[in-house]
């Protein structure tokens, strides 16, 4: 197996554990976060535009949104404006969270570069920026889905 592939396998694997861990602690489910970390920033927003701000499909959103509104973090109203779109909000327990959840999400990720340099840290995220953005494009390819051809051994 290439190394980076499985490297990053592992540490991928071994992140997200954490971080599950991290926001169990708060009542959350890991991407939970990340959803009320959108509407933080901009609250009131629909489904489709966190979608496209967290970088994840619409369905998603409906379906977390429906968790979270469940556990008292945030309401659905319809849109004053247009009774078409529904938007979301926090509720005071939502906001709420936000420091604590962005402070175990700052020790989180200070205590798994821990081993680093600032320098490596630095040089690290601009890294996984760059493999992200390849990665994105790579999906966004026409006929991704193909294989290169592996050569066959001849009987």
């Amino acid at each position: 197996m290439p190394e980076f592939l499985d490297l990053h396998g592992k540490a991928n694997k071994a992140v997200r554990a954490a971080a599950e861990a991290a926001m169990q602690r708060h009542g959350l489910h890991l991407g939970q976060d990340h959803l009320l970390a959108v509407l933080w920033e901009q609250d009131g927003r629909t489904p489709g535009e966190i979608a496209a701000a967290a970088a994840v499909s619409t369905p998603a959103v409906v379906k977390m949104s429906g968790r979270l509104i469940a556990a008292g973090l945030i309401t659905r109203r319809r849109d004053d404006l247009d009774n078409r779109l529904v938007r979301l909000w926090l509720t005071d327990a939502g906001r709420a969270l936000q420091t604590p959840v962005e402070s175990e999400r700052r020790h989180l990720e200070d205590r798994v570069t821990a081993d680093l340099t600032p320098a490596e840290r630095k040089l690290l995220t601009s890294a996984l920026a760059k493999v992200y953005r390849s990665a994105t494009a790579l999906m966004a390819e026409p006929g991704r889905d193909e294989r290169p051809e592996t050569p066959r051994s001849s009987s």
